[in-house]
């Protein structure tokens, strides 16, 4: 199993940032990528970002491109979302995932078997 624990949610006010953290912990996955997945009442859980461990490549959800950034630090087994020029409509819970994500899968949760607890991101003035 793997453990995924998400941090640095909050409140901001429209224009400001965030950067949110995924710890992951546990059994020790051989490839794959982990990716960010946001959620908001009423809608489909939204993909926003993701990394494959092998190569970093990185992927993008059009609204937030040039906006977020998904980074990671292999010492702290921990990917990063750099949040930059928030608006109120990135407003959800916000969850990381973990996974194989083969070819034609990184951006869909089906990619991801495992997954944080989502931590919340408002924007709002």
């Amino acid at each position: 199993q793997v453990q995924l624990v998400e941090s640095g949610g909050g409140l901001v006010q429209p224009g400001g940032s965030l950067r949110l953290s995924c710890t992951a912990s546990g059994r020790t996955l051989s490839d794959g990528a982990t990716g960010w997945f946001r959620e908001t009442p009423g809608k489909e859980r939204e993909f926003v970002a993701a990394r494959r461990w092998s190569g970093g490549n990185t992927y993008y959800a059009d609204s937030v491109k040039g906006r977020l950034t998904i980074s990671r630090d292999n010492a702290k087994n921990t990917v990063y979302l750099q949040m930059n020029s928030l608006k109120p409509e990135d407003t959800a819970v916000y969850f990381c995932a973990a996974g194989r994500a083969i070819i034609g899968t990184i951006r869909t949760s089906s990619g991801y078997n495992y997954w944080g607890q989502g931590t919340q991101v408002t924007v709002s003035s």
